[in-house]
């Protein structure tokens, strides 16, 4: 099964490629957790959808407030229990 990826661009155009290891949706918005590499170990990074319901294609940002990181981490660590997240 291949795994999901997803493609974002930073401010100064450079591209970063993630796989999705899980997603949660809370209060209506949908969550992500992605990694720069598939498995072992490697960069995580929790993403919050921001689309328009007119928006094609989902559209995402990097969590960066700390008190909402925190508790997605929390839920995360949960979701995945084989999975040791840290900040």
């Amino acid at each position: 099964m291949e795994e999901e990826k997803i493609i974002l661009e930073d401010e100064n155009g450079e591209t970063l490629e993630l796989f999705v290891l899980e997603g949660t949706r809370i209060s209506g918005t949908d969550y992500i957790l992605a990694a720069d590499a598939p498995e072992g170990d490697g960069e995580c990074y929790i993403l919050k959808d921001i689309s328009a319901p007119e928006d094609a294609d989902a559209v995402y940002c990097m969590v960066e407030d700390e008190t909402e990181l925190m508790t997605l981490m929390g839920i995360f660590g949960e979701l995945l229990e084989d999975v040791d997240i840290e900040l």
